[in-house]
């Protein structure tokens, strides 16, 4: 097996997607893939694009994002190493309704769709797999809508912090480092609210004691103040 070869399998063994195929089927599946990168700010799709492949993030950031009718950016999904985006190619979307684009330089591999669903033929334990996944995403969803509805903008941008931690957080002691590099902007996307309602949200925790922010990190100091009102 060439060098590639083998760190696309390496790659594979560490998605949890895929734990419920052996080491032979992983390599089945790495050979039928093709392994890229992407530069920061790359695009990998973009809306009304055909929804031809389906992608593993290996390594870096990836946002899925769309634009209102007025042009505004709005955030779906911060995604990290281990998981897969362009999954509702296999629910039936035709062409991409949202964009794909990196946020740091990435690695991915991407198959196309007739190539996996082939491989789901015979690999049918995946298929419950990718059902779980596309529920998962779909449940993100309603739940990012139910919170819009529900919650006070200064509540969902606590809301938020406490996803991106547990999504993205790295433990350091008693304390959560983010490391995503998101400005205002893009967590005001992602709360569905004003850029100046996450800059005034993030000054008070950080006047409690709740977190530290700069544009590279996030340091959530006290975790269970996230879920308070």
């Amino acid at each position: 097996m060439s060098t590639q070869g083998q760190t696309k399998l390496w790659y594979f063994e560490n998605f949890n997607f895929l734990k419920s195929l052996s080491k032979s089927e992983k390599m089945d599946l790495s050979n039928c893939s093709v392994m890229k990168e992407a530069t920061k700010n790359q695009v990998i799709y973009l809306p009304h694009d055909v929804s031809s492949r389906i992608y593993f993030l290996k390594e870096g950031k990836v946002k899925v994002a769309s634009y209102s009718e007025d042009g505004r950016e709005m955030i779906h999904a911060i995604l990290g190493p281990g998981e897969v985006f362009g999954e509702l190619a296999l629910a039936g979307e035709e062409s991409r309704e949202q964009f794909a684009k990196a946020t740091e330089k990435v690695v991915y591999c991407q198959i196309s769709v007739p190539e996996f669903e082939e491989f789901l033929k015979r690999n049918p334990s995946l298929n419950l797999e990718v059902t779980k996944l596309i529920g998962f995403r779909l449940k993100r969803i309603s739940s990012r809508l139910e919170r819009m509805w529900f919650k006070s903008a200064p509540e969902r941008v606590k809301y938020l912090l406490k996803e991106l931690a547990d999504d993205h957080g790295k433990k350091i002691g008693d304390e959560i480092e983010v490391k995503l590099n998101l400005t205002h902007q893009e967590l005001a996307s992602l709360a569905a609210t004003t850029r100046q309602t996450v800059t005034t949200t993030l000054s008070d925790l950080e006047k409690k004691g709740v977190i530290l922010y700069d544009r590279k990190r996030i340091l959530v100091k006290n975790y269970p103040s996230l879920s308070s009102n």
